[in-house]
């Protein structure tokens, strides 16, 4: 094993420096144009090349000095539209923006990564790409990257990803196989019914009635209908009508989400949805449409390259850093969509300190991380990329 851990050590200052850089101008989703210029300035400094991918997507492609297979690490760049509370002196410039989950300190370690691996190229038996995927926090901009063949030319054998932990302490590494993130789908109901006089509700349809109802079976689809040892979530977020309060309601929409964990549990729950909300408003004399769009694809960690990452994560940092966490998340993340191309996984990195007051949880106005612990996840990153040549070069 190359000595990667104290390589990143003496470029902990650039990695901070990059991370505040890019903290301090955030960008929503695709529109990450100044980030994503400041990518391919440090990756063409590095002698990487770079190329673009759906819009703000930035691939870079590191060819190591001899042949061998492709791993991929991928770092998400968007930011949230959250007003930034922390009072740093590296806080947002941009109102009503803020790197709230982290995606600037995925970059930056990123980057750190790819000057680390770059320095070892006549080491390195293949190649390596390096992903910054724009808009993970909105319409998922990994299967528009996949789609536009960011893991083709050359083709990826392996891909990677991290995301930053405000439940773990600073350098803990969590990893979990199989199940993981849950998936998406985002779902779109209007229920037409038939407005009347609030005296005389018999002459009317009660739209208002009748999304009450279905709101009510879809919950206990979840309570009723879902073996307790699968995990969904369906949940009604927005319900809105207009009208007099005197007035029976003619429409109702309703706007939702659905979370599942497995491909199985994903098209079973999106079907029952789809079911129960037009049996319920057919049952009671509405119209009801709905439609049911497909959001982040779940992660499903290949249990191999998991444990892979386990072994690398002891070796660098000692087994003491290693922690395997027990429980899947019903939160979302596309990163999902590489590794239904490729085999990989996606491991926690914690970056929690309660000695400086960094606590906030992810998605948090007052969201920050552990910038000296960030040199870690880079060394991280190139130690899994070079024990893969290691033990799969041709």
């Amino acid at each position: 094993m190359l000595d990667f851990l104290n390589a990143a050590a003496e470029i902990r200052g650039e990695i901070v420096a990059l991370r505040r850089a890019i903290h301090e101008c955030p960008e929503l989703g695709t529109e990450e144009e100044k980030t994503a210029q400041k990518i391919e300035s440090c990756l063409r400094s590095l002698g990487i090349e770079t190329k673009r991918c759906y819009k703000t997507g930035v691939v870079g492609l590191l060819r190591g000095a001899r042949p061998g297979p492709t791993v991929a690490f991928r770092a998400d760049i968007d930011a949230l539209p959250i007003e930034e509370k922390t009072n740093a002196a590296y806080a947002s410039k941009n109102a009503g923006v803020m790197h709230a989950c982290g995606h600037d300190a995925h970059a930056a370690a990123l980057l750190g990564t790819a000057k680390l691996l770059a320095n070892a190229r006549e080491h390195l038996d293949g190649n390596i790409k390096f992903l910054f995927q724009p808009d993970e926090e909105g319409n998922g901009g990994a299967a528009k990257m996949v789609a536009e063949g960011c893991m083709r030319d050359p083709d990826v054998n392996a891909v990677f990803g991290a995301h930053v932990s405000p439940s773990l302490p600073a350098g803990i590494v969590g990893v979990m196989p199989g199940k993981a993130y849950a998936a998406s789908n985002m779902f779109w109901i209007t229920v037409k019914g038939k407005g009347s006089h609030g005296a005389r509700p018999h002459e009317g349809v009660d739209a208002i009635a009748i999304g009450a109802q279905i709101v009510s079976a879809l919950q206990q689809y979840v309570s009723r209908q879902t073996d307790p040892l699968d995990s969904a979530v369906v949940s009604v977020g927005t319900f809105h009508s207009s009208g007099a309060p005197n007035a029976i309601a003619d429409e109702v929409k309703m706007r939702g989400i659905i979370r599942t964990l497995g491909p199985e549990m994903r098209a079973k729950t999106v079907e029952a949805v789809r079911r129960i909300v037009t049996g319920t408003g057919e049952a009671m004399g509405a119209l009801v449409e709905i439609e049911i769009r497909e959001g982040h694809a779940g992660i499903v960690n290949d249990p191999g390259m998991t444990d892979f990452v386990a072994e690398a994560v002891s070796e660098l940092l000692g087994p003491d850093k290693l922690t395997h966490i027990d429980k899947p998340s019903m939160g979302t993340e596309d990163f999902g969509v590489f590794l239904e191309h490729t085999p990989g996984t996606f491991y926690s990195f914690g970056t929690a300190n309660e000695g400086k007051g960094i606590n906030a949880p992810l998605h948090n106005s007052t969201f920050d991380v552990d910038e000296d612990s960030l040199h870690i996840l880079s060394a991280l990153h190139a130690a899994i990329a070079y024990r893969y040549f290691q033990k799969y070069k041709k």
